[in-house]
């Protein structure tokens, strides 16, 4: 039986509780990884951060109605407070964008991230290099039901690092509807 961490990623990830969500999801490649991204990711329990946030909010009326099924944020400049509980092999965000609320939960299934908002499933495949973590759709469901990959190509994120801070960089456009969501901003993780 090996004792001691089992990788380089572990050092980061693996406090005898369990392996994180994303150092199950991104192995060795976490350890490469930004001090803050490291940080956000590497940690079990429940952690609250904070920043700032930057929301530009959907304006067709059919991109409105997809925002609301997602429970995403409209147009919003301001603070931003992200709470993230790690256990079990998953994660739940709680992301205040001023009075509105969004929550998401995260779980790792055969080398996939899977994000659920409200009645909307995203399954994502992450990739990761020396300064960031890239998301991109690889299927989604709404109530249980598939829809192509193809028509979520506009759905992708970005986490990358400015110094201390931790950036993200989130969009969510469809096409032929437009801007569903663009949010991006930065956290004090260190």
């Amino acid at each position: 039986m090996r004792k001691g961490p089992r990788s380089e990623a572990d050092q980061y990830a693996h406090f005898g509780c369990g392996m994180t969500l994303y150092a199950e999801l991104l192995g060795e490649d976490l350890a490469r990884l930004p001090a803050p991204l490291r940080a956000i990711h590497a940690r079990l329990g429940t952690a609250t951060y904070r920043g700032d946030v930057e929301v530009r909010g959907a304006t067709a009326l059919f991109a409105r109605l997809c925002a609301r099924v997602a429970d995403l944020p409209s147009a919003y400049r301001g603070p931003i407070e992200v709470e993230i509980v790690a256990a079990d092999g998953a994660e739940q965000w709680t992301r205040r964008f001023g009075a509105h609320v969004m929550r998401s939960r995260l779980r790792a299934h055969d080398g996939y991230l899977y994000e659920r908002l409200g009645p909307v499933r995203f399954t994502f495949a992450l990739a990761a290099d020396d300064a960031a973590i890239h998301w991109r759709v690889a299927r989604l469901s709404v109530c249980g039901l598939p829809l192509p990959a193809s028509w979520f190509a506009g759905v992708c994120a970005v986490e990358s690092a400015d110094g201390d801070r931790y950036r993200f960089d989130v969009r969510a456009a469809l096409p032929g509807v437009g801007t569903i969501v663009h949010y991006r901003g930065s956290l004090d993780v260190l």
